[in-house]
């Protein structure tokens, strides 16, 4: 029985602080998993950012809002849901997921939570677990799933070489040359061929 195992940012949708960067014309904020492997470290200092401009979840969330799948993802992932199970193993938050899932047809995500103030200040994070790719994908395997995992990015890496398959989507040149045993697909008519190709 298998499972697919799927990133959220830069797979399916564009990077949420990408968007946000733009929006709010604080170019420091475009730094993502892809540039910065520690993800602690990544989110307090996008916290340390927001404080210092006295932006909190609103002012993300109206972002989020606007932003759209990327073409073809809720197709991809409609054909990919009709041949088997699927979850999406995300490091963004509740708070950020919610109006992009409706736009997805609502798939399963597993993902953490911010911590935030009544005045709207994000103040802090609360990680599902440690390592929360490579730990699901572990406990999946752990109740009799074969796990198939892809990613773009450092944080997918774990959840992707442990799985029974594995594939890099849309990542960087640096990711790929630094893993050049891992198949790598631009669009998703490769990567679903990939993935079905996997479960036979």
């Amino acid at each position: 029985m298998y499972i697919t195992c799927l990133d959220l940012e830069g797979v399916l949708v564009p990077e949420i602080w990408i968007a946000f960067a733009e929006a709010s014309g604080i170019p420091e904020l475009k730094r993502t998993t892809r540039d910065e492997p520690d993800y602690d470290k990544l989110m307090n200092w996008r916290i340390g950012i927001l404080k210092e401009h006295g932006l909190g979840l609103k002012e993300i969330q109206e972002t989020i809002a606007k932003i759209d799948p990327i073409p073809g993802a809720k197709e991809f992932l409609d054909e990919l849901r009709s041949i088997g199970q699927v979850i999406i193993i995300s490091d963004t938050f509740s708070q950020f997921a919610g109006p992009l899932m409706k736009k997805l047809g609502y798939p399963t995500i597993f993902c953490n939570e911010l911590i935030v103030a009544d005045d709207g200040e994000i103040t802090g994070f609360k990680m599902r677990c440690p390592q929360s790719k490579l730990t699901t994908v572990k406990a999946l395997q752990s109740i009799g799933y074969d796990t198939i995992a892809s990613g773009d990015s450092h944080n997918d890496l774990g959840m992707i070489y442990a799985s029974k398959a594995g594939f890099l989507f849309k990542s960087t040149d640096q990711i790929k040359a630094d893993n050049p045993d891992l198949e790598a697909y631009e669009t998703y008519d490769e990567l679903l061929a990939a993935i079905k190709k996997a479960m036979d």
